[in-house]
């Protein structure tokens, strides 16, 4: 990633870990990361799988007094934080003050809709992922373990297609009616140049 203000990724297909190091990475250079659709991020291996893995997750806590941790967050998107968390020395100021530029949300919500989203290709399953293995979306798994906003999510995402759908096709005539606006203006000019010259 160059270094910019703030750098908008689309979670979308993306797989969970790997996201999460190059997040951690640019996080400690200095870099504002916002990620959105973390609903739609990736985890290899099976729902069973993971299932199981999360169970066990589940089941580590303080005997005396479970509030104070471990905290097991059940949205993708602080489990895309936790992960990121865990990838930084949280516990110092440079971590903690790297941990405070990032931000995660479900779904795009509405500054973010209409910004330019980014991918990253070390960290897409298509790329890094073999053909034919198993992986789990992290909103199923979310879901299997008590997040309740799935459907909700999933309900405002479409709307949210559909307005942009509808835009860009709005942008689409009007660039289309633009260059055939300047290239009749171009046409014009070159019969007034040759009108001038005697032709």
């Amino acid at each position: 990633m160059v270094f910019q203000d703030s750098v908008l990724v689309d979670g979308r297909t993306h797989m969970l870990g790997r996201l999460a190091s190059i997040i951690a990475k640019e996080l400690l250079c200095g870099q504002k990361v916002v990620v959105v659709r973390c609903e739609q991020l990736c985890v290899s291996g099976s729902l069973v799988r993971n299932k199981v893995k999360f169970t066990a997750f589940l089941k580590k806590r303080t005997n005396t007094n479970p509030k104070r941790g471990p905290i097991h967050y059940r949205s993708p998107a602080r489990m895309l934080w936790r992960t990121v968390r865990g990838m930084l020395p949280h516990k110092t100021h440079r971590g903690q003050q790297a941990l405070a530029r990032l931000q995660c949300f479900e779904g795009v919500p509405p500054p973010y809709d209409k910004m330019k989203k980014m991918v990253v290709p070390e960290a897409l399953k298509v790329l890094r992922l073999k053909p034919g293995r198993r992986f789990t979306v992290l909103a199923r798994l979310a879901s299997e373990f008590g997040w309740k906003h799935e459907a909700l999510i999933a309900k405002m995402e479409e709307k949210r297609v559909a307005r942009s759908a509808e835009f860009y096709a709005a942008k689409k005539s009007a660039t289309a009616l633009k260059a055939k606006a300047t290239a009749a203006a171009d046409l014009s000019k070159v019969a007034d140049v040759l009108e001038a010259f005697g032709h």
